[in-house]
């Protein structure tokens, strides 16, 4: 169970983030291959000619942030969707209403 909710929550804050900051990363690609320059915006100043490998790299390692949160998302859902390894518990290690770790306080 945790691990599923864990990994819902990887895979909606990979999507937020994409769809929150992607816009400004779409850029870099368009402008190296149609115009082979690049300009770096500001609302300030007006553009500055800038290395398109630098943008580029910018881009791909905010795609590859997003990615590791999905990924890591779905991994945690497959994870949770296969596992039962939080029930496979050794009965002398349960505790609980039913179980107790040999204390005999209770009795009293």
């Amino acid at each position: 169970m945790r691990f599923t909710i864990i990994g819902i929550g990887l895979i909606f804050v990979g999507f937020i983030i994409l769809g929150g900051f992607g816009q400004r990363y779409q850029a870099a690609t368009l402008e190296s291959n149609e115009f082979e320059t690049c300009y770096e915006y500001s609302k300030d100043l007006p553009p500055v000619e800038i290395n398109c490998s630098f943008k580029i790299f910018d881009q791909t390692l905010f795609f590859g942030l997003v990615i590791g949160f999905i990924g890591g998302g779905i991994t945690a859902l497959i994870k949770g969707a296969r596992g039962d390894w939080d029930n496979k518990v050794n009965p002398k290690d349960m505790v609980g209403p039913s179980r107790n770790q040999d204390d005999d306080s209770d009795k009293d």
